[in-house]
């Protein structure tokens, strides 16, 4: 469960982007953040995954309260939470296997374990077949899904993804979204920070809308109109 109570947060030049956020998110929810450029969505992004701090208020992910988390503590915290980035943000010079067990040797898993697990993540993704390719010799599509794989090698319990089809067009961005719901049924907390309204509405899950810091909605399967 992710609690999070009456936040605040104030940057040093004086930017107020949060403003009394309190948002809880169950285990195995599925939760759109959505809100134009500016609206605070990324803050709370970087708040969940401890690069930044807010200025006041609590922030508690699976018993863990972010705010007495010790410092030495916080790399192995990110590892329990999965990322996806926009961008992709894969190793150019390793291929797709080599891109997918980086996660495990970060962690220190054995060879062992990588062969089981890197192998049985790519099926899931539908990337068996490239698993020696480069990220320049995929699409958007498939690099996005080799990051996804990447980031669930480990199992975490939470998938944060920051505009995961922000550089994808329709037709791949509705296969990520459909990837992320496929994992979110297998158990995993999924957060989507997306300014796509049309896939909020094809997925039609949780929808948390913020406007200059402040949640302005929190609906169940709610349609976003275009203004």
């Amino acid at each position: 469960m992710i609690e999070i109570t009456n936040v605040y947060k104030t940057y040093d030049t004086g930017n107020k982007a949060l403003r009394n956020i309190n948002i809880t998110i169950e285990d195995g929810e599925f939760v759109f953040i959505i809100g134009r450029s500016g609206s605070g969505k990324s803050t709370l992004l970087k708040l969940l995954l401890k690069e930044v701090e807010p200025t006041s208020g609590k922030i508690v992910v699976n018993d863990m309260n972010l705010g007495k988390m010790p410092r030495r503590y916080v790399p192995k915290y990110r590892r329990r939470l999965g990322v996806v980035f926009q961008d992709f943000r894969l190793l150019k010079d390793r291929n797709v296997y080599e891109n997918v067990a980086f996660a495990q040797r970060v962690i220190g898993a054995s060879p062992r374990k990588m062969r089981e697990r890197v192998p049985s993540m790519l099926q899931m993704v539908g990337l068996s077949s490239k698993y020696k390719s480069f990220p320049q010799q995929l699409s958007g599509g498939e690099q996005q899904r080799v990051a996804i794989a990447r980031a669930l090698i480990n199992r975490p319990e939470v998938l944060l993804a920051d505009e995961p089809t922000g550089n994808l067009d329709h037709h791949n961005a509705i296969e990520i979204m459909k990837l992320l719901d496929k994992i979110n049924r297998m158990g995993t907390t999924v957060i989507v920070v997306t300014h796509s309204n049309e896939l909020v509405n094809l997925m039609r899950r949780r929808v948390i809308t913020m406007d200059r810091g402040c949640i302005v909605s929190d609906e169940e399967g709610g349609a976003v109109h275009e203004d």
